[in-house]
């Protein structure tokens, strides 16, 4: 076995292979680039290696660093992790000339399904079932509408070195295919240094199924069951689980027995993901296969109690399998949401800054019920423009979907962060959708459910009164403990029974909040109706201590974890998707709150602003041009996605204050409008 390997990667899935390695023995050398000075993979490694500047091309993609640095170190094998050099035919072809084990599939197997439209060549000569489309070489954007249109749109348009939804388009006409086709080669030229594009046919409301499957150097190979990636959003994975809901153990064994026919059949031997497109009548097709260990593993890991990572190291060491395709049982169920440091109420777009407070819920596992956090940040940690946007990987088991879910939303209350925009109150949200809880999901699951962008829920029914009963019982132990900091009512016990008006939203709810005395951990929340008669009374146990962002303790009996952040007569309190500012009044508080003037927001229709902060990669008009809706205005490059800015709406364009290469921070002014 290896003493020493590298993980030439950063973030999560540096700090994944770090912890495996750990525990196996074996020390571990980080590398890292300027922007990753401080980062938790180096903090976590044994030793670090500085490999140059923040842009990957000229640091994380430099063979000839790793290689250097393996040298230094004297590392005998590198794990490459996902993204960046993993799916690089070279790479292990460099590392084997310097006497240097490559943690992943030989490069024969690489070159064969790691480019995407030799894997689709590859298993059309297997006589695998592969999507309808072209893999020849596409000249331009017209070359690419002529495709298209003999193939009948939809199609998707791919890059054939990508993945995490890099150099990807969706184009349902010929506007959006020509213009589709030049972002999808632009992205992937700069994501991936190959800006090599094919398209197939897209399917209507498909299933992103995928198959993990695992090989030795000695012949064998395994299937561990499948995952379902459907929930995406810009093709981007956002929940993923294992098992799928759609499929029964028939079509689980088709279409394992084909992942595993089309791994031998190019002498696979290490960690690899067969994906399929999968009709709701449980069809299947033949997607692409990913040479690497995927971001989602975690969730097989947990159905299988297979460590992949290991069994990774242990295939790279020569070691055969230690289970047959037998032995191989599927245990309970396993959600896993992406945690991005993006806005989701601005249409996801990226967010860049410093974790002011990073506090994501316990690792656990208690009850039949494991919570498990994959992060490769800290609190105090900067989230940077360079890299992708994942902060962390949040997953749970249990025993049934349901219960999973249920864990899930219940750990996604407890993530608390703040400093930079994230998605945590889109996934909490989405975790109590019907029909994400139903499983009937496509891959347009987010478009359909949420088609004018992603709105907090409004509280309602049950959320109401959990909200307004947090609420209620924060307010009293503030107020108890700023009596106990200025010694009010000092030597006086303090029997506290007092009115309150709780404001959520547009909705009012007089309350009465009974407790012992100062800070006690037990309180009775009285829900009063419109002629001050008790119609609820709730009571409400927790330790809860002014200050601390996460409250957590049961209402009426029911368990419930709450997000409370400070503001002015109340809190912003964020529960299960519910995000919203929650003021606690007295009687005469509220009257006199009534009666104040709202403030307006400002007109700011004449500009348009940088949603982002990133990098301005082209501006398509001129000062004095005239602009339709619809019309592209500018290009802005942001964490590795270009981002295309339209006119809203008719226009002519007085001033222009940016140009191509600038970097704007979010709002910045682009364009005025006369």
């Amino acid at each position: 076995m290896f003493k020493k390997i590298l993980i030439a990667n950063r973030g999560e899935i540096a700090c994944r292979v770090i912890k495996t390695a750990r525990k196996m023995g074996i020390k571990t050398v980080a590398v890292y680039s300027d922007a990753d000075r401080d980062a938790l993979h180096v903090e976590m490694a044994d030793e670090a290696v500085h490999i140059g500047p923040p842009a990957a091309a000229e640091s994380y993609l430099i063979i000839e660093k790793i290689i250097a640095a393996c040298k230094q170190t004297g590392a005998e094998a590198v794990h490459p992790g996902y993204g960046f050099l993993s799916e690089r035919e070279a790479f292990p072809v460099e590392l084997k000339k310097a006497g240097i084990v490559f943690i992943g599939p030989n490069p024969g197997a690489i070159a064969a399904m790691g480019d995407k439209i030799e894997s689709k060549k590859a298993a059309a000569k297997a006589k695998v079932s592969t999507v309808p489309g072209h893999l020849g070489e596409i000249s331009d954007g017209k070359h690419a509408v002529k495709i298209a249109e003999e193939i009948g749109y939809p199609v998707m348009i791919k890059a054939s070195a990508g993945g995490g939804g890099k150099g990807m388009r969706i184009a349902y006409d010929r506007k959006e295919c020509e213009e589709g086709f030049e972002l999808a080669r632009s992205e992937a030229k700069s994501s991936f240094g190959d800006d090599r594009i094919f398209i197939e046919k897209f399917i209507e409301q498909p299933r992103h199924i995928e198959i993990q499957v695992l090989g030795d150097k000695h012949g064998n190979v395994v299937y561990l069951g499948e995952r379902e990636c459907s929930i995406q959003r810009r093709n981007q994975k956002v929940i993923e689980e294992a098992p799928s809901p759609l499929l029964d153990e028939k079509t689980r064994r088709a279409m394992g027995e084909q992942a595993v026919a089309l791994a031998k059949a190019v002498n696979y031997d290490s960690a690899g993901t067969v994906e399929f497109v999968a009709g709701q009548d449980k069809s299947f097709f033949f997607l692409e296969m990913n040479t690497r260990l995927q971001v989602e593993h975690p969730v097989t890991e947990m159905i299988t109690g297979i460590d992949l990572v290991e069994q990774m190291i242990r295939v790279a060491a020569g070691e055969k399998l230690p289970f047959r395709q037998a032995d191989i049982k599927l245990n309970g169920w396993a959600v896993e949401s992406r945690i991005y440091a993006e806005d989701p109420y601005r249409n996801f777009l990226p967010s860049i800054g410093r974790l002011t407070k990073y506090r994501p819920p316990a690792e656990t596992s208690v009850n039949g019920v494991t919570v498990r956090n994959d992060t490769g940040v800290f609190e105090g940690g900067e989230i940077s423009m360079f890299y992708d946007p994942m902060i962390a990987k949040l997953v749970t088991h249990a025993a049934t979907r349901e219960a999973a879910i249920d864990a899930q939303a219940e750990a996604l209350d407890a993530f608390y962060i703040d400093g930079i925009q994230h998605n945590v109150p889109f996934l909490t949200s989405l975790m109590q959708h019907p029909r994400w809880r139903s499983g009937n999901i496509s891959t347009a699951f987010i478009k359909e459910v949420y088609p004018d962008g992603f709105a907090a829920r409004a509280a309602a029914g049950d959320e109401m009164k959990v909200l307004s009963a947090v609420a209620a019982t924060v307010d009293h132990q503030n107020n108890a403990r700023r009596r106990e900091i200025t010694h009010q009512m000092s030597g006086r016990p303090v029997r506290f029974a007092k009115r309150r008006v709780v404001k959520i939203g547009d909705t009012v709810q007089l309350l009465e909040v009974s407790g012992g005395e100062t800070a006690s951990e037990l309180f009775y929340v009285t829900l009063l109706g419109a002629d001050d008669k008790p119609q609820e009374t709730l009571e409400i146990v927790s330790g809860w201590s002014p200050g601390e962002p996460v409250w957590t303790g049961r209402v009426g009996g029911k368990q419930v974890t709450v997000q409370v952040r400070p503001i002015l007569n109340g809190n912003n309190l964020a529960y299960r998707g519910v995000q919203a500012p929650v003021r606690v009044y007295t009687e005469r508080e509220a009257a006199l709150a009534a009666l104040m003037p709202e403030k307006a927001a400002a007109d700011m229709s004449k500009f348009l602003l940088c949603p982002m902060p990133g990098l301005v990669k082209a501006l398509h008009v001129a000062e004095g041009a005239e602009v339709k809706a619809g019309d592209t205005l500018a290009v802005v490059e942001a964490m590795k996605m270009e981002n295309v800015l339209r006119a809203e709406r008719d226009g002519v364009v007085k001033k222009v204050n940016a140009k191509a290469g600038d970097s704007l921070a979010v709002d910045a002014v682009i364009l005025e409008f006369a």
